[in-house]
């Protein structure tokens, strides 16, 4: 279901400390250990103990959680690295400690042991895999790293490839004591309680209303997009109250099975912490995988998937094989496209951020619904209204009215009847619908936003995250290679941590931003580059051999500029991440600074890239061209585009729909085309080097290695594609209603092709824990007020909807009456053109046709797109006072508009609150509940120990209670 099952306890973390170490306690202990790890050599000249009863202890312990000890012993002991743990790609053969199983008499299930997915006893499930190459240098830093492993109480196996000798697999497992000793200090929270739910008091009269409701809705059909709990039993999740885990209490949780009371994502997440804080070599910094995975160290570290996700079996009359598999069948296959996604399920698997993301864009996809629907209404109403649209029968029927060139030389004299075609399908986009829809979509993405807050307020509240906070970060490595030699004291953590001057940070952010600011003129250049090429090209076309082309030249002008500009951003967007990093020069000292850093400008630079040429075309096509006789030129060389007779918004459209639909084309190719041809290859590889039959044998990590990783920067790819998608939905969405419709369907899809590609494609990433979608959530808030003063500037700038509008109230046949219908717009396309007196034309400008094929004669006049005076009155082509009056009108239009969507915004805003009130509720229950349970339980607790005292006849004081 999409609603995930509830388990969270918010109000936990006000109730008193579980564990008896305090946080501080635990902290300063877990530091020490860090600081002491790599050399465990006790001082055994001041011990009184028998050091060789302690050795054999120890070495007791040692046969269960392999940790090794040669520096206790005192000898040179072989490496761990060597092939004394290696085995080449045996699943059959067992381990020492296998076989002293089998001795005991415990049996080794075969499964467990064929999977993969356990150790070589069948019994010890891998919790996570590095990967390295034994050719690799980096071999004493591997060996410390792993000796404290070890030390850590992980258990490891290693295994070598079989397709390469030379790449080694080490598996990673973590017992109860080692899960359970760090559960605790990361806080994890643990379900230790059913919920119990109560009724509020209803009179009869309501009980008997929901009963015949609920009898009514037994008889209609069940919602075919609810996903099937009956069948899928595997979905029903436990609705509990949770809390931190602690060893101390651990009889307050509900542990059924301790192999499974961690699932396996915070089995990984548990083991990753591991390794994030474990040292590889003697300094204060030489710490964490991720280190060892930067320096090469290490190829590869992941998480295993849970088996395959295909099964030859039916889910529904054998059940899922796995988690993996349930989320590929309810998920993403193809055939459930239409269904809830399972987000506990999401969250299960891959962790709430992950999770997170998959609600947002369910929720951005279902909001889409009534955008999409209005979208299409004002689109079928301006198809309904065509044939009473008065504006479009006065330029089908200007048979006698002729227009200027819109280029020099080579374009004709044309008819104004000859953009009938494009007249209409301007009414098309273009009608008394679009003001309406202008301001639902402000409102609409105000609404979006404000409720987005409510529902990630419930699934912070379902998947335990309205306590949680981000743990304190590590500091980048190369924050700490920078300014290692500066240091001063953390105040959280109160230790010595390396400094940059604030000076040195300003520094470096001018240069970033200066790189950035290069970056867009290099995109504001490729632009200019496409306005040359418009310029250019519309001559070019209007000589073409081909009728076609000839007498749709600025179509066809429009159609390749807007294809080659999408080539042009496609190709920016390829370099736009080395180049932006190679301009990143500042140094954020914690990866969410980075990763919100880099965030910003990459989004920055990509929003450019793409609507940059839809700027042009909406605000500055045909703005600034002068007029016949004085046309304004580019380097005063090329005459400036003129928008076509009906006007520029069919220019914009078609910019809109070619860009839209092209980029999500690609975008989806490249998201799962491009990992499926990668992996098919690695497949090929392998059927032609061992053949069919053993490919089916390769153990999970093997089949994971070969699975493409997860790209460097996590989900930053997936955000901004659908960022820039709400912005191109938004932004000019007054000039094309049909953007909703489209993101709707790409999204449909999107979904779908985001899940395969998880489930199928990449590796397991790792289960990592957010409580929003971050900085995202701003950019969105930024995008929505910009798109209500782009809307406000299409509606009164680039459609004729204003001065229609000032035609109607103040020059037409309706002039003073008040009215504005089809009637009143009765003459308004031959008020809206100017007359130009042919002999006034430029030399360069001057037509090779002199339009004798019109009237027989040549031309003496031809009219143009302009409120301008005739050329025998006083003031030659001066404006008139209609052009004043349509200004005024649209910057009367622009103002009121914004500040009445504005404030519609601040008021759904305020009127919306950010938490529901049922949830607020909920929550307040549950604090209260949980008091009491602990109270209860700690009660008993006491009165148990107090009766053993009692009974043992020891003496206690009167202690409460």
């Amino acid at each position: 279901p999409e609603s995930p099952s509830t388990g969270v306890s918010p109000a936990l973390s006000q109730t008193p400390s579980i564990s008896s170490i305090s946080s501080e306690g635990r902290e300063d202990l877990q530091v020490n250990r860090l600081e002491t790890q790599i050399w465990i050599k006790p001082d055994i000249e001041k011990t009184d103990v028998d050091f060789s009863e302690i050795l054999n202890a120890i070495q007791e312990i040692a046969k269960d959680v392999n940790i090794f000890f040669d520096e206790l012993e005192g000898v040179n002991s072989p490496s761990k690295d060597d092939d004394s743990l290696l085995h080449h790609g045996n699943l059959t053969s067992t381990s020492d400690d296998a076989s002293r199983l089998e001795v005991v008499g415990e049996e080794v299930p075969d499964k467990n042991k064929a999977n993969g997915l356990y150790f070589r006893d069948g019994k010890c499930r891998i919790d996570y895999i590095l990967v390295y190459r034994k050719s690799n240098p980096q071999t004493e830093k591997r060996e410390v790293f792993e000796r404290n492993i070890r030390a850590e109480g992980l258990q490891m196996e290693k295994e070598s490839s079989l397709t390469n000798s030379d790449i080694i697999f080490v598996k990673l497992h973590a017992p109860w004591e080692v899960l359970g000793k760090y559960a605790e200090l990361m806080n994890v929270r643990m379900p230790f309680r059913r919920k119990i739910y109560y009724l509020h008091r209803r009179y009869k009269f309501m009980n008997r209303i929901e009963k015949q409701i609920s009898r009514f809705r037994g008889w209609l059909p069940r919602k075919p997009m609810k996903l099937d709990k009956e069948t899928l039993p595997d979905l029903e999740e436990n609705d509990c109250y949770t809390a931190p885990f602690s060893q101390q209490r651990i009889h307050h949780f509900i542990i059924h099975n301790k192999d499974t009371f961690f699932n396996n994502a915070t089995r990984s997440r548990i083991v990753h912490h591991i390794l994030q804080r474990v040292k590889y070599e003697e300094g204060k910094n030489k710490i964490g995988l991720n280190r060892l995975l930067s320096n090469g160290s290490y190829e590869a570290a992941f998480p295993l998937h849970e088996g395959s996700y295909r099964s030859k079996n039916s889910i529904k009359t054998h059940g899922a094989e796995n988690h993996r598999h349930l989320l590929y069948e309810c998920w993403a296959s193809w055939g459930v496209w239409y269904k809830y996604q399972p987000l506990d399920l999401v969250r299960r698997y891959f962790g709430e951020k992950i999770g997170l993301y998959f609600a947002w864009l369910g929720w951005y996809t279902g909001m889409l619904f009534p955008a999409a629907f209005i979208g299409l209404f004002v689109f079928l109403y301006g198809v309904t209204t065509l044939n009473h649209c008065q504006v479009s029968k006065e330029v089908c029927q200007a048979t006698d009215i002729i227009m200027c060139p819109i280029c020099d030389k080579y374009c004709p004299f044309m008819r104004l009847s000859d953009s009938c075609v494009y007249a209409k399908v301007t009414h098309l986009f273009d009608n008394g619908a679009t003001v309406f829809f202008a301001v639902f979509m402000a409102v609409w993405a105000t609404v979006f936003l404000e409720f987005w807050k409510r529902r990630r307020a419930v699934i912070a509240y379902d998947w335990d995250l309205i306590d949680w906070e981000e743990e304190e970060e590590e500091i980048r490595p190369q924050f700490e290679a920078k300014y290692s030699k500066k240091e001063r004291m953390n105040p959280i953590s109160g230790k010595p941590e390396p400094y940059q001057a604030f000076a040195d940070k300003c520094s470096r952010l001018i240069v970033s931003a200066s790189g950035i600011f290069f970056m867009i003129c290099v995109v504001i250049a490729a632009v200019f580059g496409i306005v040359i090429y418009r310029v250019v090209t519309v001559s070019t076309f209007a000589a073409f051999k081909w009728a076609l082309i000839r007498n749709n030249s600025q179509v066809a002008t429009t159609g390749t500029a807007v294809c080659i500009n999408f080539c042009i951003i496609m190709l920016l967007n390829v370099v736009t991440s080395q180049t932006v990093l190679s301009f990143f020069t500042e140094q954020p000292r914690t990866e969410s600074e980075w990763e919100n850093s880099f965030t910003l400008k990459m989004f920055l630079f990509q929003f450019v890239n793409l609507n940059s040429s839809t700027f042009y075309i909406a605000f500055f096509l045909g703005r600034f061209t002068g007029h016949p006789g004085a046309y304004l030129r580019l380097i005063n060389r090329w005459r400036l585009e003129e928008c076509h007779p009906s006007g520029c918004l069919i220019d914009l459209c078609m910019q809109m729909g070619i860009i839209m639909v092209l980029k999500q084309t690609w975008n989806n190719f490249m998201e799962l085309g491009y990992p499926l041809i990668q992996n098919w290859w690695t497949r090929r590889k392998l059927r032609q080097e061992y053949g069919t039959q053993r490919k089916t044998s390769f153990p999970q990590w093997e089949k994971d290695y070969n699975l493409q990783p997860m790209n460097a920067y996590g989900l930053f790819d997936e955000y901004l594609e659908m960022i820039l998608q709400f912005g191109f939905t938004t932004i000019f969405v007054a000039a094309f209603p049909l953007a909703p419709l489209l993101a709707l369907l790409n999204n449909i899809i999107e979904i779908r092709l985001d899940a395969y590609k998880f489930v199928t494609q990449w590796r397991r990433p790792l289960a990592s824990r957010a409580k929003d979608i971050g900085i995202w959530y701003g950019i969105l808030e930024g995008i929505g007020i910009l798109s209500v003063i782009t809307n406000a500037f299409v509606i009164a700038v680039t459609s004729d909807f204003i001065p229609r509008l000032v035609y109607a109230y103040k020059y037409g046949p309706c002039a003073g009456q008040g009215e504005a219908g089809q009637k009143c717009m009765v003459g308004y396309v031959n008020a809206s053109l100017s007359v130009f007196l042919v002999s006034d034309f430029e030399n360069r400008s001057e037509p090779t046709s002199n339009g004798s094929e019109f009237s027989g004669s040549p031309l003496k006049y031809c009219r143009y797109r302009d409120y301008r005076d005739p050329p025998h009155s006083p003031v030659p082509y001066g404006y008139t006072l209609q052009f004043w009056h349509v200004l005024a009108a649209r910057l009367a239009f622009i103002i009121v508009f914004e500040h009445l969507v504005f404030c519609i915004k601040h008021l759904i805003s305020y009127l919306i609150p950010d938490l529901p009130k049922d949830l607020r509720d909920r929550m307040r229950r549950e604090k209260y509940l949980i008091q009491e349970m602990m109270y209860e339980a700690e009660l008993e607790r006491l009165q148990k120990e107090r009766k053993e005292r009692k009974k043992n006849g020891k003496s206690y004081h009167n202690e409460w209670p």
